[in-house]
């Protein structure tokens, strides 16, 4: 019985992977999410009635849990810088990290881990292009919101326009809020620690580090409740789509890697290993049909002591 690819149940690959072809691939899929990003920042006003009525919901709901967590960042600066730092600096870090682990250490695994977060990554742009959203720190002051980023900007290299290096806030899409792909790609993260790490420790980073991140991008009024709730029901799709994209993609990396080799030189090494090329020697002959070569179509070697190797008296002319 043939075997399928299930959400959380991987096949082992039927090609061997090659760091040299996913790294291309996972660079050329995160430059399409950036210029995505970019391309879609929507208008201004729509972001803003987005997120007041998104903030309107959490409250109806009690569940807006952004206010206390941004007044307590504000306050205390022991929590606040250390929590802009992560929010600036996690996702690019660690998110990178677990996929190198995995493919190197948990290879059987990581096609589908990868497909996955790249699935759930598009998803994610849907949404950004969809929904604008104006997160919390850009909203009017009365509506009690700080930027923690901008008010402890001083102490890291970001500005006061998320978490951009500092006068590279035009490289962002600001409105990029829903869902939170900080929460999802955290989420993706504690899956797999959870799964493949192994040890106790994995497995409490496995929980630790989403319910931390979701934390931090509340706290300092980068995300809304419900933003993260969004990032977690992406992966959650992005997870069911991911076998249905590998099922499609294979064929068609199967045609890719056809067409390369087709086109692939054949190396002096390879054609020096096919000496006869099915042909069989015999005594005498330094290369194959060395004796049709002399011989007339037709005509029989005699049994002259030329052939008996070289080493042998020339034939009386």
């Amino acid at each position: 019985m043939p075997q399928t690819e299930s959400p959380g149940i991987e096949a082992v690959p039927r090609t061997r992977l090659r760091w040299w072809t996913e790294l291309p691939l996972i660079l050329l899929v995160y430059a399409c999410y950036s210029a995505g990003r970019l391309l879609v920042r929507g208008d201004v006003n729509s972001a803003v009635d987005h997120g007041l009525a998104i903030l309107r919901i959490e409250k109806f709901l009690h569940i807006n849990a952004e206010h206390p967590l941004n007044r307590l960042f504000t306050r205390e600066a022991w929590i606040g810088i250390p929590a802009d730092f992560l929010y600036a600096s996690l996702h690019y870090l660690v998110t990178p990290a677990i996929l190198v682990w995995l493919f190197r250490s948990r290879a059987v695994h990581y096609r589908m881990a990868r497909t996955w977060l790249m699935t759930s990554t598009f998803i994610g742009l849907i949404g950004f292009t969809l929904l604008p959203t104006c997160p919390p720190r850009l909203l009017s002051s009365d509506h009690g919101f700080v930027d923690t980023m901008a008010q402890y900007s001083s102490y890291g290299w970001w500005g006061g326009e998320a978490s951009a290096p500092r006068g590279l806030g035009g490289m962002t899409n600001q409105y990029a809020a829903m869902p939170s792909l900080h929460v999802g790609w955290a989420l993706w993260c504690g899956v797999m620690l959870w799964k493949y790490g192994g040890t106790r420790t994995a497995k409490v980073a496995g929980v630790v580090y989403p319910l931390v991140t979701t934390i931090v991008v509340m706290g300092t009024a980068n995300h809304y409740f419900l933003d993260a709730v969004a990032g977690a029901a992406v992966m959650g799709i992005g997870l069911l789509l991911a076998p249905v994209v590998l099922r499609y993609a294979d064929p068609v990396m199967a045609r890719m890697r056809a067409r390369v080799a087709a086109v692939a030189p054949v190396s002096p090494g390879a054609r020096a290993s096919i000496v006869s090329g099915g042909c069989q020697t015999s005594a005498g002959e330094r290369i194959p049909r060395q004796r049709e070569s002399r011989f007339a179509d037709g005509a029989e070697p005699s049994a002259a002591p030329a052939d008996a190797g070289d080493g042998a008296p020339a034939a009386v002319r």
